[in-house]
């Protein structure tokens, strides 16, 4: 891999003897690694079930290196969302928010989610996150990861930090900003982004990431955290960007927090005149530990303004005639009615997170639990509905083996022969959800999405 020449200067000039080291690392090979989902397995279950060799991630509880011979994104249980594949580093930053269930959390640069289903594991589907990303393209995939994982509280939008910051001033109790950046820490994970690289991109960077932390820091409420983050070495768009925003916002501090053994510390001497504290901001670096370079200032707001006024929550459904429908499936084939505030977008039936402000003339992408599709007083559930359930609160379950040629099949999108009952089935592969099917006449016909299906595989 060829390095851009102004970089390795400016790098050489920022580590001086450890400069060396620094640039051995890009010829060594790379760690990869992924999160098991609290949501769906504990990470002492997965260990006992999973086909990887795994090594623990010292820095994050669910999180394990994986073997490069192994292929997680082609595996079953990937679909099942029993795990979410993310760069080692990257996972730090999603443990430092360290949200509480019942809280309410806002990720502000989301796509494609990594840090958004960390903190939803750690939420338990109790609280609302918002989960935003500005790109329209990377919203929609943002929003598939939130349905692959199970995750029944997230709502998604496509905004501008700016447009969110007007509807939610002092709200949030925790935000995540990983900031877009001129990413030279994912040089060796992504050669295309040296070809990218400039000291004029720097630049470019470190004033929008100023501008979409500045609206992240009214949006928190006093005595909240925010977790700024980028995957970048620059000075400029790391302890540049946190020292100016504590001096235009006096009412914030950087916290000391704990952290693993191999993190280095934020650079003060490499800006001048910086704010106090930047020792106790976080750097990764990967010729010290298993990952990619990062950056990480964890902030918090010591006071402000709550969130005041009466606050305008979101129109639900009113008219439970439109839901018969829905009670009617879930009657047949649920144990127990998912209930709460609902809201029929088009003719998309979803579940509210409690206490989810209006949304309105926002750009939403997933405004909730995505349960179904009420057409013409007919039910049928949504894929993301499977994904939020799991075998105890079915009447009817249909598991296939992980390594069988029969989930090989439903994956494809085939129908499977089965004996059983009419009705809807809650798909599992070594029992955990990954879609329905329909059972009629010994014949299991196959609901996995079109747009998912597997092509070539297994």
């Amino acid at each position: 891999m060829e390095l851009p020449k102004d970089f390795l200067e400016k790098m050489k000039n920022l580590l001086d003897e450890e400069y060396e080291d620094f640039v051995k690392s890009y010829h060594e090979n790379r760690s990869h690694g992924f999160r098991v989902n609290p949501l769906k397995i504990s990470a002492e279950e997965f260990k006992k079930i999973s086909p990887f060799n795994l090594e623990k991630i010292p820095w994050v509880k669910e999180g394990f290196f994986y073997g490069t011979e192994d292929r997680p994104g082609k595996h079953p249980y990937h679909e099942a969302g029993l795990y979410y594949i993310q760069e080692p580093s990257a996972m730090a930053a999603g443990e430092l928010v360290d949200p509480q269930p019942g809280e309410r959390v806002l990720d502000l640069c989301a796509a494609p989610g990594g840090k958004t289903t960390h903190i939803a594991g750690k939420m338990q589907q109790q609280g609302f996150l918002l989960t935003n990303e500005i790109h329209p393209a990377r919203a929609k995939v943002l929003s598939q990861n939130v349905e692959r994982m199970g995750i029944r509280n997230a709502v998604v939008t496509n905004e501008t930090p700016a447009r969110l910051a007007q509807r939610f001033p002092g709200y949030f109790d925790r935000i995540m900003v990983d900031a877009p950046c001129s990413g030279e820490g994912m040089f060796r994970k992504d050669p295309d982004a040296c070809a990218e690289w400039s000291p004029e991109n720097v630049a470019v960077c470190a004033a929008r990431q100023f501008d979409i932390l500045e609206h992240a820091g009214t949006m928190l409420r006093p005595g909240g955290r925010l977790v700024y983050s980028t995957c970048t070495f620059s000075p400029e768009e790391n302890e540049g960007v946190i020292s100016k925003f504590i001096k235009d916002n006096p009412n914030f501090e950087i916290e000391d927090v704990q952290v693993y053994e191999g993190f280095g510390k934020g650079r003060p001497d490499w800006i001048s005149d910086g704010a106090s504290g930047l020792g106790k901001t976080i750097r990764i670096w990967p010729h010290q530990l298993q990952g990619e370079g990062h950056y990480i200032a964890v902030l918090r707001k010591k006071d402000g303004d709550e969130a005041g006024g009466k606050l305008k929550y979101a129109k639900t459904l009113s008219d439970q005639k439109v839901l018969k429908s829905y009670y009617q499936f879930t009657e047949e084939t649920l144990l127990e009615t998912p209930k709460g505030e609902f809201l029929l977008f088009g003719e998309q039936l979803y579940l509210l997170p409690k206490e989810m402000l209006s949304l309105e003339n926002l750009k939403v992408v997933r405004p909730g639990w995505h349960l179904g599709t009420i057409k013409k007083n007919r039910f049928e559930p949504s894929h993301a509905f499977a994904l939020g359930l799991n075998g105890e609160q079915v009447k009817h379950k249909w598991s296939l083996l992980s390594d069988s040629r029969e989930i090989s099949a439903y994956l494809k999108g085939e129908a499977l022969t089965a004996e059983g009952p009419k009705g809807w089935y809650l798909m599992e592969v070594d029992g955990y959800s990954i879609g329905w099917g329909k059972l009629s006449d010994h014949i299991l016909k196959n609901h996995f999405p079109k747009g998912l299906r597997w092509t070539g595989i297994g």
